[in-house]
């Protein structure tokens, strides 16, 4: 590992203060993130929304894993310690039931899903998260979190199930009450539960039936809710807060909102996340990519006829929270630019402020736009920078 000065022991004496073209910059204090800036000190903690292993790769997935690859490199690069958390739910009803439909029980098939998740993440060159917790290995930690939401009076029992306060959840991201019930029903949230107070009231812990997994509890057996799921492991991994959350747009609601609402009201310390990334969700023909209307394009088939480096540059060359359709001219306008790149990077550099452009712009909100067109304008270090940082090679 290579020391920066400034992290040494100091120099005594005036004859060893060397110049140094780093001395005085401090790039990690200029990141801007959701359009504030987001200074970070020492370690960056990233919890990255995770997913259900039920079934393939595809692009809209991808898609958040990608940019959440990218914005802890660019942190790296910059002398951040980045601490990354990516979750696997694999306590989930869509999981038990697609595994009892293929004869296999719920957590061997999660696993060989999981398997050929990540050989799509390691094809399309996305680092291996430090942290990857999976729900079954943290059901403790849903049964405290329920125990303490209890205590808190921000949840109550009724047959077994623990409800977890939300009331107020919808209007913390902007929504009215139609609006959320709407998404909550498509989510399969259940506002329409008789045993809640309100219907935005969700469950941290609820009864199993014959075929789900099970656990004792102070309620009976069961198994966690989903929101309650990410919280768990979220503070079971990173702590009480994050600096940053990231996960797809379309789940800023119920998901997210649930999740940082129960961490906040158990913990007390607010905001759980010190900045939501929600990245765009990727679109099919104009309806959003879904593994539950087959509206999908696999990782896979991507794989087997453009290189990893052209659809991560296609998936990264717009605004990070930007909905997208993917078009086949999408992808070759990638491949081209990809090209161009490479012929920047192999040429001499038109000057050498050209690195610092790349990186003032990928600080600035993850701009990959702007860092391409000064890595194509530039040349030489600058468009090297770029593709590194990016991993096109």
């Amino acid at each position: 590992m290579v020391v920066h000065p400034l992290a040494s022991s100091g120099v005594v004496g005036t004859a060893g203060r060397v110049a140094d073209p780093r001395d005085g910059a401090v790039p990690a204090a200029g990141l801007r993130l959701g359009g504030r800036p987001l200074p970070v000190l020492g370690t960056a903690r990233v919890y990255i929304c995770g997913i259900t292993p039920y079934d393939v790769t595809h692009l809209g997935h991808a898609a958040t894993f990608v940019w959440a690859d990218v914005l802890a490199t660019v942190l790296g690069t910059v002398g951040v310690d980045v601490l990354t958390c990516r979750n696997v739910t694999d306590v989930d009803d869509v999981l038990t039931r697609a595994a009892i439909a293929r004869g296999r029980h719920y957590d061997e098939f999660a696993l060989s899903q999981e398997y050929l998740f990540e050989q799509d993440m390691q094809a399309l060159r996305v680092h291996r998260p430090a942290l990857a917790p999976r729900a079954r290995h943290h059901v403790p930690h849903v049964r405290q979190l329920a125990a303490a939401l209890l205590r808190a009076g921000a949840a109550y029992e009724r047959d077994g199930t623990v409800y977890f306060r939300g009331g107020d959840v919808p209007g913390r991201v902007g929504l009215t009450r139609a609006e959320a019930r709407e998404l909550s029903d498509r989510y399969g949230d259940d506002p329409g539960d008789p045993r809640r107070e309100d219907p935005f009231d969700v469950p941290v812990w609820l009864p199993s039936g014959e075929l789900d997994p099970a656990w004792p509890s102070p309620w009976g057996w069961g198994r966690p809710g989903w929101h309650a799921e990410c919280a768990a492991m979220a503070v079971a991994a990173l702590g009480a807060s994050v600096d940053v959350l990231v996960g797809g747009l379309d789940l800023t609601f119920p998901h997210h909102a649930y999740q940082s609402a129960m961490v906040e009201a158990a913990t007390g310390v607010v905001p759980f996340a010190r900045r939501d990334m929600h990245v765009g969700t990727v679109g099919l023909g104009g309806a959003k990519m879904a593994k539950s209307t087959g509206n999908l394009v696999l990782i896979a088939d991507l794989l087997a006829t453009r290189p990893p480096a052209a659809i991560r540059l296609m998936t990264l060359d717009r605004p990070w929270a930007r909905s997208w359709d993917f078009t086949a001219d999408l992808l070759d306008g990638a491949a081209a630019a990809l090209d161009r790149l490479y012929a920047a990077a192999a040429r001499p550099a038109r000057s050498p402020s050209g690195r610092d452009g790349v990186l003032e712009a990928l600080l600035d909100d993850l701009d990959v736009p702007r860092a391409r067109a000064v890595a194509e304008e530039e040349g030489g270090d600058a468009a090297r920078l770029f593709i590194r940082l990016l991993a096109l090679n």
